[in-house]
């Protein structure tokens, strides 16, 4: 991927494993932005990162699995604050939480129905809009792997008067 065209601040993941969505519920710490609720992987760029490249990183960290680059799909870009933040899917067999670790951020990983996340109330808010809204692109129709041919356009998702983008 070319570097964007303008700054970006993080990426986030949605995760398809299986027919469930992968989520972390954030720390309970007073000094990070929507405490306790349920995220996807991803987080703050770092250095020269492209967008690719710090969602695969962050995904790592965070829950432990190593993707590629060819197993991501841009889902779409949302301005914050803070910058720009690039949103991704991938899909993985339901056999790969067998590989899922908790790293050090987060209490716990879970796997939820893409509908029931985008209703939870302990959701980060804008990250259920952003599920509702690529559950609503594809139509209801399974999460698009690499032999799937194309995939829906990159959206850019509301604004949001988060200070921190991604997180």
């Amino acid at each position: 991927m070319a570097e964007p065209a303008e700054p970006f601040v993080g990426a986030k993941l949605l995760l398809f494993v299986g027919d469930s969505v992968v989520v972390i519920r954030r720390d309970e710490r007073p000094d990070i932005p929507w405490p306790g609720r349920l995220d996807f992987p991803g987080g703050g760029r770092e250095g020269f990162e492209d967008p690719e490249e710090c969602v695969l990183r962050e995904t790592e960290e965070e829950i432990g699995l190593r993707l590629t680059r060819s197993d991501l799909h841009v889902v779409g870009t949302r301005r914050s604050d803070a910058g720009v933040s690039w949103f991704f899917a991938a899909r993985l067999p339901a056999d790969a939480q067998n590989a899922i670790r908790l790293g050090s951020e987060g209490t716990e990983w879970m796997r939820l129905d893409p509908h029931d996340f985008a209703r939870r109330t302990d959701a980060v808010p804008h990250f259920r809009h952003i599920m509702s809204e690529y559950l609503e692109t594809i139509g209801g129709k399974k999460m698009p792997g690499p032999a799937d041919g194309p995939v829906p356009a990159v959206r850019v998702f509301g604004t949001g008067k988060d200070p921190q983008g991604t997180r």
